[in-house]
């Protein structure tokens, strides 16, 4: 079965590949796994036979197969482990590259996301001034840390893999993504990360898909 994947059928993103189904694409086209796609309205997403699909109400899914994921890591992961090139056969350095899968949403991401829902949703309230400050060095040190790692690395572990497609989608949320002028480290790896043929054709596709729907 051709699996399908559940995205917005307009993403608020307008095209630049920020929406939670751009790591899932990007990893079936390193596979060269081809894919259909159900578009959903944000009505959509809210009702029950989405949440029969995925509980919270988001995208993206994934449907194959009688088997239905959602989570874009676990789908990242659940491709990874079910196809070849995207996780060592090294035993102790495919458990390393999954390692980094959690670091991407665990740790790097959860500083990014708080920077930015203060501010753009908390900018109004009284206490955000004084938190942007903490809330810029906490991202900062974790930035710090992933650039002292990657520093002489091409990629996490190895070679390119599912870490390598998370946290790179992770880096370019744009709390993140405004600061990697300071990292050349990360700069240069992000950069490669989108230069690969894989992920230039899922977020060309991406951008059609919401320039289409956007008019």
């Amino acid at each position: 079965m051709t699996p399908i994947v559940s995205v917005f059928a307009a993403s608020p993103d307008r095209g630049r590949g920020l929406a939670r189904d751009m790591a899932v694409r990007w990893a079936l086209a390193e596979v060269g796994q081809d894919h259909e796609l159900r578009l959903l309205s944000f009505a959509d997403l809210k009702t029950a036979e989405h949440k029969a699909r995925q509980p919270f109400g988001q995208i993206p899914t994934y449907e194959t197969d009688g088997l239905t994921l959602f989570e874009s890591g676990g789908i990242v992961l659940h491709i990874a482990e079910t196809h070849s090139g995207l996780l060592p056969t090294n035993p102790a350095v495919r458990a390393r590259s999954i390692a980094w899968m959690f670091a991407a949403v665990s740790t790097i991401e959860p500083v990014i996301v708080e920077r930015e829902v203060a501010v753009l949703l908390e900018a109004d309230k009284p206490w955000t001034h004084e938190r942007l400050p903490m809330l810029e060095a906490r991202l900062r040190q974790r930035l710090d840390d992933l650039a002292a790692w990657l520093s002489g690395r091409d990629w996490l572990e190895g070679d390119f893999s599912a870490g390598d497609i998370m946290m790179v989608c992770v880096l370019r949320r744009p709390a993140s993504a405004m600061l990697l002028s300071d990292y050349p480290v990360l700069a240069a790896y992000v950069a490669r990360s989108e230069a690969r043929p894989a992920f230039q054709t899922a977020f060309a596709d991406q951008k059609a898909r919401s320039d289409a729907a956007h008019g």
